[in-house]
């Protein structure tokens, strides 16, 4: 049964989600939605900075992992579903015409239990 193994990636992963949310709001970032769902996919965060729409897809791992770092994880595949759920987001909150960035936000979480947060802006 994999449940508790399941479990405990979205644990981590919302762990992640919250660490980095906190880290734009503390750069100044204004958090515009969490979670953003529609049929295609999700968005991890919508923030604005300085007038630009800032996409956030937000990776977290276990230091040492076997699956490689955070970022390497946004492979081709998941830009093109990110920038597809991004032009869904924009039509439907009348931004169409906003600047928009993806940003990566890689969450590693040592064995001591500490988050080391590594921001990759434009990192698509």
């Amino acid at each position: 049964n994999g449940k508790p193994r399941m479990d405990k990636r979205r644990a981590t992963g919302r762990r992640g989600e919250e660490a980095a949310a906190r880290y734009l709001a503390a750069k100044g970032y204004r958090l515009l939605h969490r979670n953003w769902r529609c049929r295609l996919g999700e968005l991890d965060i919508v923030a604005e900075d300085e007038g630009t729409i800032v996409i956030v897809e937000v990776r977290t791992r276990a230091a040492h992992g076997r699956f490689g770092t955070p970022a390497e994880s946004v492979d081709i595949r998941k830009q093109r579903k990110l920038a597809a759920v991004a032009q869904v987001y924009l039509a439907q909150t009348g931004r169409q015409h906003a600047q928009v960035r993806f940003d990566v936000i890689a969450c590693t979480v040592g064995s001591d239990g500490e988050m080391d947060i590594e921001h990759i802006p434009g990192a698509m």
